[in-house]
């Protein structure tokens, strides 16, 4: 048994807690099939995304019996989770290790790629090893990218603590890290073996966080699923409630629209593009930012920049961009951002991942439930666009 630590996080984003047991009244957990096919390198795409409480001891399973050893890394917020896990994974025969890194962006460094690799060097990992992520979105991006760089690639499972780990990041096999010239520009694609999404765990998850999730959420709803919207229409103090049926209904929501896009198209070559919805200001936010914005607030004014956009193209009414707003803000979402910024986000804009040569493309919706990449003729329209959502600067910072 070895247990390896290093790094710590400087602003604690996640609640502890390694998901208690159903407490009985709970549903059975459900499973959301990937669907199969060729992955990177051949890799196959198929795997389950399991829904429920409780769910821990399912790990094991998960993992199979090939793996003799297993690194487990986590956020030092989630410490005491990572522990249980390691423990459980003892338990039933594994030689576990844990690797603590940054918390929330700050993780998502070479830096911090290169201490897990020097973990599983030291400790002679195989390519019949494995990796397991314990934590939110940007854990779930760097344990990704370091079990898919490892050995050129070894088998990582995802155990999402937030929501927006939940719904987004855990699913689809990308990973990556951050440079200073933008968000996720260095990555791979690297199916997972599986993702245990725990509700139990939003039940400590920090309001903020909870909601920030649910702009990833919101954004299914638009780009594919009405009734998620809908629900929330309904009750949006009900889709923030981690005990509600309600919240668990637009979780499975949610992954199942994640789900759809992945089956079709693994490597972002056409459809998946579309649950980047949001994501192109959004991204440039976060770098303005310099990552200080959670990332659910940011793709919410992304989301509302987007709809603006769509409408100067006649893709949307009036009628469908407000009602962008009144969903998010119900949430208590931001829907504006300072109006001084906007040759540095343009800069952010211009290094989007969907972007071919000089030509900028968005996601933009043609109606809720239908989302294509389209390409902007002029970076004046966007201009255009964002003076409907810019705001006078203030020292607050939104979520």
């Amino acid at each position: 048994m070895s247990s390896t630590t290093d790094h710590t996080a400087e602003d604690p984003a996640l609640g502890e807690g390694a998901g208690s047991p159903g407490d009985g009244g709970a549903p059975e957990p459900a499973a959301i099939r990937v669907g199969e096919g060729a992955g990177t390198g051949g890799q196959e795409l198929g795997y389950d995304v399991v829904i429920g409480n409780g769910l821990l001891s399912r790990l094991p399973d998960m993992i199979g019996p090939g793996p003799e050893r297993v690194l487990v890394i986590h956020p030092r917020a989630l410490r005491a989770t990572g522990d249980v896990v390691r423990e459980d994974l003892e338990k039933a025969g594994y030689t576990a290790l844990v690797a603590e890194i940054p918390d929330a962006e700050e993780g998502k460094h070479i830096q911090v790629a290169a201490f897990c690799w020097q973990v599983l060097g030291q400790n002679d990992f195989t390519r019949s090893d494995a990796v397991v992520s314990v934590g939110g979105g940007a854990v779930s991006d760097t344990a990704g990218f370091v079990a898919a760089t490892w050995l050129r690639g070894v088998k990582v499972i995802h155990m999402p603590t937030t929501l927006l780990g939940m719904v987004d990041a855990a699913i689809g096999g990308k990973t990556g890290i951050n440079t200073a010239e933008g968000k996720n520009l260095v990555g791979s694609f690297h199916q997972p073996a599986g993702v245990l999404a725990d509700l139990d765990t939003l039940i400590t998850l920090p309001r903020n966080e909870l909601v920030a999730g649910l702009a990833e959420v919101v954004k299914c709803g638009f780009i594919a699923d009405e009734r998620i919207l809908e629900i929330i229409e309904a009750s949006p103090e009900a889709a923030q409630n981690p005990h509600s049926p309600q919240l668990r209904e637009l979780i499975t929501r949610a992954i199942q629209v994640k789900v759809d896009v992945v089956s079709v198209d693994a490597h972002e070559a056409g459809v998946r593009e579309r649950v980047n919805y949001g994501h192109t200001l959004g991204h440039a936010i976060e770098l303005a930012e310099r990552y200080q914005w959670r990332h659910g607030a940011a793709i919410s004014v992304g989301m509302v920049f987007a709809a603006e956009v769509a409408r100067s193209l006649g893709r949307l009414t009036d009628e469908e961009v407000d009602r962008h707003r009144s969903v998010l803000s119900s949430l208590g979402l931001p829907i504006t951002y300072r109006d001084d910024r906007w040759n540095q986000l343009l800069e952010g804009i211009r290094r989007d991942k969907k972007n071919r040569g000089d030509t900028l493309r968005f996601v933009l919706l043609n109606g809720v439930g239908s989302a294509a990449t389209v390409e902007i003729p002029d970076a004046s329209l966007l201009f255009a666009a964002y003076q409907e959502i810019g705001e006078e600067p203030t020292q607050t910072v939104s979520l």
